[in-house]
């Protein structure tokens, strides 16, 4: 049996979110960067833009996330 079986939903949860956004913003680098550089982007837009990227969790069932967690921890 894996550790991430016995972490709870919310520590699963946790885990998946900072996973999610490591890889959305590794694949959208590019892309970030052009919105951070350009002269409209203002500071206080950054939780903003954090908040969205974080809505993406939202597609994932907790045992998706319980997978994908399990997965990456398996590729370390």
């Amino acid at each position: 049996m894996s550790d991430s079986k016995q972490k709870t939903h919310q520590e699963v949860s946790s885990e998946f979110t900072s996973y999610y956004l490591q890889r959305a913003t590794k694949e959208f680098a590019e892309d970030l960067d052009k919105v951070r550089t350009a002269d409209d982007f203002k500071n206080d837009a950054i939780h903003l833009l954090v908040n969205a990227l974080q809505q993406g969790t939202a597609l994932f069932s907790p045992d998706e996330q319980r997978r994908i967690v399990e997965t990456a921890a398996e590729g370390k």
